[in-house]
C-alpha cells in the first residue's frame, strides 16, 4: 500500500549565514518511489540545502520533516537512523581495498557491534551477507575482489551509491554522482540509477542534464537560494 504522507517535506526552509541567504523560503516534497532532481548553478544552494536535510547545518528558519516527523533540530545521525543516507561529491572509497572490504567496512561501521583484532570483516556472517546482497542486487559481485583502484571512474562512483544503501535507507540523497564522468559512462550511470529498488525515494543533485532528466520525474531550479522553477521534468 502506498504511503499517503511525503517521506521528504520541506517548508519554507531558509538558511541565512550573516547577511548572506544561501537558502531561502525552499519547499519540496518528496514520495515514495519519488525521483528528485536539484538544479541550479554554482552558489545556487544546492550543497546548502543537502546540508540542512541532512542535518549538517542548522536551518534558520522553516521545518524538515521525515515520514512525518519533525526533525528540523534532529542530528545527522538520528535522521540516518530514521531512513536516510547521502553521498558526496568527493570520493570516500578506500582505493587500495577491494570492493568488498569497501562495503563490509561500510555495514559494519553502521551497526554496534564489538570486533576483534585480526579477525577478517568477512567472517562477520550477518555483515558479510548483507554485503553481498547489496553487491549482488547491483550486478557488482563478480567485482568483489578487485581493488578499487583498478575500478573504471564511473564503475567507482557506482560503488559509493552502493555505500550509501548500506543503512537499507527509504531516502537517499546523491549530490552529483556523475561527476567528472565521461559521457558513455555518464549514460551508465543513468541506467544504474534506474536499476535501484522502485520504493527508494531519490533527491539527486546533479550537472549533467542527460543524467538528472534521464532519472527524475521533478525538478527544483534553484538560483541564489530561492526556488526558481518547480515541475515535472
Amino acid at each position: 500500500m502506498a504511503e499517503t504522507q511525503p517521506r521528504l517535506e520541506l517548508e519554507a526552509v531558509s538558511k541565512q549565514f550573516g547577511g548572506l541567504h544561501a537558502v531561502e523560503d525552499v519547499n519540496l516534497r518528496l514520495r515514495e518511489g519519488g525521483r528528485h532532481g536539484i538544479l541550479g548553478p554554482n552558489g545556487a544552494g544546492k550543497t546548502t540545502l543537502f546540508n540542512l536535510i541532512t542535518g549538517v547545518l542548522p536551518t534558520t528558519s522553516g521545518r524538515i520533516s521525515l515520514f512525518g516527523q519533525d526533525v528540523t533540530r534532529w542530528p545527522t545521525h538520528k535522521r540516518t537512523a530514521m531512513g536516510m543516507a547521502r553521498t558526496f561529491q568527493i570520493t570516500s572509497l578506500f582505493p587500495k581495498l577491494t570492493v568488498l572490504d569497501n562495503v563490509l567496512l561500510a555495514v559494519q561501521g553502521l551497526r554496534r557491534m564489538k570486533l576483534m583484532m585480526f579477525r577478517p570483516l568477512a567472517s562477520y556472517k550477518d555483515v558479510y551477507e548483507k554485503a553481498e546482497k547489496l553487491l549482488t542486487d547491483v550486478n557488482f559481485w563478480h567485482l568483489r575482489d578487485q581493488q578499487v583502484r583498478n575500478l573504471s571512474h564511473g564503475e567507482q562512483r557506482q560503488l559509493e551509491v552502493v555505500l550509501g544503501l548500506a543503512s537499507d535507507p527509504k531516502v537517499l540523497l546523491l549530490d552529483e554522482p556523475s561527476a567528472g564522468l565521461a559521457t558513455g559512462e555518464s549514460r551508465e550511470m543513468a541506467d544504474f540509477l534506474n536499476s535501484l529498488d522502485k520504493d527508494l525515494s531519490i533527491l539527486i543533485i546533479e550537472h549533467d542534464l542527460d543524467v538528472l532528466f534521464g532519472v527524475v520525474s521533478q525538478i527544483t531550479v534553484l538560483h541564489y537560494g530561492k526556488v526558481l522553477l518547480e515541475g515535472p521534468s
